[in-house]
């Protein structure tokens, strides 16, 4: 499958949170190579999105978000869960899709192993802070390559866990792939 050039993250984020669904996931470590499928995302995009970490301005731990597009952006929740978003649009306008979901396929295609929850498929992927401003574009730790579903029918939702988000927490930024 051809992988996801830099160009295909540097336009609107809520078309690349759709767009990404369906699509490859790839990480490889070592000598093994494991692929799932993207089946929930989220978006996150600029200044005025009280849920995203840089609705207050630039700091350390979001500087990746104001960078290139098609880089990692990753980061520790609780203390103990890792996050996966990739950076999306223009430098310096700060805006990031999460990987929520991810599904694990057989060689037939099917669904063997359903990793509902950004914590569960970083833990399953071995995605840790190491990793963070990485870029996706390059075909060599962690990748998305193009996928093969034809029209698919997106499911959009409120985002998980933004309640102190005042009116941003009723946006539905939430995609998830009908299956």
């Amino acid at each position: 499958m051809p992988i996801l050039k830099q160009n295909f993250y540097n336009q609107n984020t809520l078309k690349v949170a759709k767009n990404l669904l369906g699509c490859f996931l790839v990480r490889k470590k070592e000598k093994k190579i494991i692929r799932v499928v993207i089946t929930e995302t989220e978006a996150y995009r600029g200044f005025h999105d009280l849920a995203s970490h840089a609705s207050k301005g630039k700091t350390e731990r979001n500087k990746i978000m104001f960078g290139k597009s098609g880089h990692a952006y990753i980061y520790l929740v609780y203390g103990m869960h890792w996050m996966l978003n990739i950076v999306t649009e223009e430098k310096n306008f700060p805006a990031a899709v999460l990987i929520r979901g991810v599904n694990l396929l057989n060689e037939k295609g099917e669904t063997i192993k359903k990793l509902d929850g950004p914590a569960k498929l970083t833990k399953f992927l071995g995605i840790t802070g190491k990793l963070n401003g990485l870029d996706m574009a390059q075909k060599k730790i962690l990748w998305v390559e193009k996928g093969e579903i034809k029209n698919k029918k997106i499911i959009k939702s409120k985002r998980v866990g933004v309640d102190y988000a005042k009116h941003c927490k009723e946006w539905k930024w939430n995609f998830k792939l009908d299956l």
